[in-house]
């Protein structure tokens, strides 16, 4: 073995030398073909993927400024509207947005919303739970369903050449769900357990709470179904809700990423024949405020105070102030609240959460509906500090809602920063679908973003505070979890506020 060790450097100098002279080749010119780069050598070959394929057509390149293609709506004789945005790009989103929610339950129906959503996508006339599962993995698609408190959203997320198929789907399963008595049974255990949770989830629990002591009518209607009301939901309670709120007139058929000509004609080829139902009025609501605590076994104490935002959605150019409000005054976790993008420039973490350790969260918050809605502030800290935290929250308010308090840079800062979430957004095709949808059944049209974005560019320091000293003028609204003891009494939120 040493031996042949020693021998094999002078083998393969002895090799070298060989070829050398075999190729004619100098030290200088092997160390230069050594040196030819791997393109170089494959533009030699014949098959070089440096040049087009003979016979190959190219598509063409697309343009440097791409203008937003318009949304197109159409209304079929049934009054089903059928709204599209074409979308270059290899995927698809396709969604029903209905003109359902909470606010249409009353009595026995109270929490069926919630168990729609439950049941979305099982068995129907045509396909078991199990061959829709299937068919969804063939295609590589993504479904949802969610329910709110005034609209029901059903989307399919998929790949462009797979939207024939998608879009079957998803009639099948809006228009022909079976509502199996066992299938309604095992969603019932789930939606037990879900409520129990619910228990234990204090942020999620709270803005619950909202709603039912903020509002007296339709909005108080609880949108996670409650114990009693699961006790008395059934598959015929809910195929009664179904058929008297799903109806044509009030369902939009949303999609971003598709051609609107081919997407009517599958549209009107499966939905034609839906029936349409007598018009109804939405049920009314009563922004009243209160005063809710729920008392649990935690070192922290949660708490959500609140206010009207009169108009809601309705009154797009004071909406439009209350976003860039909640983006002004912003906010977060004590964990999560330095580096780019983690709201470090707004009002609630320069003033709040950089300044006072003990607050663990406190953040500006919003739920918007229609005619109405509630803006505040969500705020965790322990329980001997809650007091001193309630009492800042108010303050932060106020300062919000006097003139002088905010400063121009501030407010430019909170525009810039809504409308860059605005846009980035919307290169989603989810959110675009949804925005169509959503404006639709709002609205009764798709308002451009230019509009939206021509609204925040208008907004002035008097608009805020004016805006501002609206929404506190309204009866407050406040929620707390937790050790609550220390929480102020309610009398002196109103009396500090007035």
């Amino acid at each position: 073995m040493a031996m042949l060790s020693r021998m094999l450097p002078r083998l393969r100098s002895s090799a070298t030398r060989v070829l050398r002279k075999v190729c004619g080749l100098e030290p200088a010119a092997l160390a230069a073909a050594r040196r030819l780069s791997a393109a170089e050598a494959f533009a030699e070959c014949e098959g070089s993927l440096l040049r087009p394929l003979p016979g190959l057509d190219l598509p063409p390149c697309l343009p440097d400024n791409l203008s937003r293609s318009p949304t197109r709506v159409t209304t079929l004789p049934n009054g089903l509207r059928v709204a599209s945005e074409d979308v270059p790009g290899p995927s698809a989103c396709i969604g029903f947005f209905v003109n359902s929610g909470s606010v249409y339950e009353s009595g026995e129906t109270t929490g069926v919303s919630h168990m729609l959503e439950r049941m979305a996508f099982k068995d129907t006339k045509h396909r078991s739970h199990l061959n829709i599962v299937h068919e969804l993995e063939l295609a590589g698609g993504n479904v949802g369903a969610s329910a709110s408190r005034e609209q029901m959203v059903y989307s399919y997320d998929t790949l462009k050449g797979y939207m024939p198929e998608a879009l079957e789907i998803l009639i099948d399963c809006m228009r022909n769900p079976l509502f199996l008595q066992e299938e309604v049974e095992r969603q019932l255990v789930l939606a037990r357990e879900e409520v129990q949770e619910l228990q234990k989830n204090p942020e999620k629990f709270l803005h619950e709470q909202l709603n039912l002591v903020g509002f007296s009518g339709a909005l108080a209607n609880p949108l996670i179904a409650p114990e009693d009301a699961l006790a008395r939901i059934n598959d015929k309670i809910i195929q009664k809700f179904y058929h008297e709120n799903f109806t044509a007139d009030r369902v939009v058929l949303a999609a971003s990423g598709v051609d609107h000509e081919h997407l009517l004609g599958y549209a009107d080829l499966l939905l034609k024949d839906w029936h349409k139902g007598t018009p109804m009025e939405k049920p009314k609501s009563t922004y009243v405020g209160g005063d809710s605590r729920h008392r649990a076994d935690s070192d922290m104490t949660h708490v959500a105070l609140a206010f009207e935002v009169p108009g809601g959605w309705l009154q797009e150019r004071d909406a439009t102030i209350m976003t860039v409000i909640q983006t002004l005054m912003g906010g977060g976790g004590s964990f999560s609240s330095g580096g780019p993008g983690k709201g470090m420039h707004s009002r609630l973490y320069l003033r709040v959460l950089n300044k006072y350790n003990s607050v663990e969260s406190f953040s500006a918050f919003s739920n918007v509906y229609d005619s109405s809605g509630l803006f505040g502030i969500y705020l965790t800290t322990p329980s001997d500090f809650v007091a001193k935290a309630v009492d800042i929250a108010i303050s932060e308010l106020i300062a919000v809602a006097t003139p002088g308090e905010v400063t121009e840079v501030e407010l430019q800062r909170a525009k810039n920063s809504t409308i860059s979430s605005v846009l980035m957004n919307l290169e989603s095709r989810v959110v675009v679908a949804e925005d169509i949808g959503r404006q639709l059944l709002s609205y009764g049209c798709r308002k451009p973003i230019d509009y939206f974005l021509q609204c925040m560019e208008e907004i002035t320091l008097d608009d805020v505070a004016t805006f501002a000293r609206k929404m506190l003028a309204s009866q407050p609204t406040m929620v707390s979890w937790g050790n609550v003891d220390k929480v102020p009494p309610y009398e002196f939120i109103c009396k500090r506020l007035r």
